[in-house]
Order: structure tokens, then C-alpha cells, then sequence
């Protein structure tokens, strides 16, 4: 099956916590579909968001790897490498230098949260990185409102269509 045609599937059969992705589905499925390559080639994805929400950061975490059924997905947090605040470009030079090391297979980094904070100048330090932003529109990004009243509900159902997407691609069920 289409990863696309999966995904209006998946939205439609999600009731109305889903329903606001309609419109959205081909945005967020041409990106997804394009991030999802490298972590089946080996790449590991390094997660960090905002300030704002951190208690999304540990909701994902805490979910992604949860599945018995499930192999591992690699999935880290940039805070269990890099625990301090970005300074400046010298300090993001040395992240990636790091992280270039810890994974020789290569990574991605996987950041939710405003182009206003600090930590969105480490994703946009490299070319590949999944963004998904609030209140701006990039190329290769996903964009959310961080005036929308159900942001935090909308968060958690993304979540849940990376989730199903993960399954469903790691099963074979849909080809990108």
C-alpha cells in the first residue's frame, strides 16, 4: 500500500482527534515519507524539543520503544549527550563532531519546537533534519500553530500517526 493512501486510512479510521490532519496529510506524509529512509538505512535519530515542550520530549521517549512486538527504533535524546546550553557555533560544531562519532552509521536530528529557540540552530545545523516547527513555514518542515488552543492534543496524536507509520512501515504493511 501507499504510505499516502495509508495515512488517509489511518486519520479517517482516528475520529476527530485525527481529523485536523486531514488537511495537512500530504504535507506531513511527504515529509515522513522522505525521514523515515534514514532510520531504515541504520541512521539514529537524536530527539529534542524546545523549552516549552520538554514534557513532550520525555512523552515520546518514554512511548517510542515501548512495544514488545516492536524491535528497537533509535531513538535518543540529545540531553543524554549534550546536557548544557548551546552557547554558540563552536559548541554546535563539537555537537555534531560528537555525534558523528557516537553514530557511525549516521543521524538525524529530529527537533519540535520554535525557530525562536536556541536549540532549533542545532537542527538547523545540518541539511537532513526532521523539523517540526510552530508559527513558520520550511522547506522540508511540518508546521503547527503555537497559538492553537489543542496544540498539546495534536502533539500527542502526532505522535500516534508516527507510531502507526513506524509499524506500519517496519511491517512491510505500506512501501515509502
Amino acid at each position: 500500500m501507499d504510505y499516502l493512501r495509508y495515512l488517509l486510512e489511518v486519520i479517517r479510521d482516528g475520529g476527530a482527534f485525527m481529523s485536523w490532519l486531514e488537511t495537512k496529510r500530504l504535507e506531513f506524509g511527504a515529509l515522513m515519507a522522505v525521514k523515515f529512509k534514514p532510520l531504515l538505512e541504520g541512521k539514529s535519530f537524536v530527539l529534542f524539543c524546545d523549552d516549552e515542550r520538554a514534557w513532550y520530549e520525555r512523552y515520546f521517549l518514554q512511548k517510542i520503544n515501548a512495544k514488545a512486538y516492536r524491535p528497537f527504533v533509535p531513538i535518543f535524546s540529545l540531553d543524554n549527550f549534550y546536557p548544557h546550553k548551546v552557547r554558540n557555533n563552536e559548541d554546535i560544531l563539537l555537537l555534531n563532531d560528537l555525534l558523528e562519532v557516537a553514530f557511525p552509521n549516521g543521524f538525524v536530528y529530529f527537533y519540535i519546537g520554535s525557530n525562536a529557540d536556541k536549540k532549533f540552530q542545532i537542527a538547523r545545523s545540518r541539511d537532513d533534519s526532521l523539523l517540526w516547527l510552530f508559527d513558520e513555514q520550511l522547506q522540508n518542515s511540518f508546521s503547527l500553530s503555537s497559538k492553537d488552543r489543542d496544540l498539546d492534543e495534536k502533539l500527542i496524536t502526532l505522535y500516534k500517526l508516527f507510531d502507526k507509520s513506524l509499524d506500519a512501515i517496519l511491517f512491510s504493511k505500506v512501501s515509502l
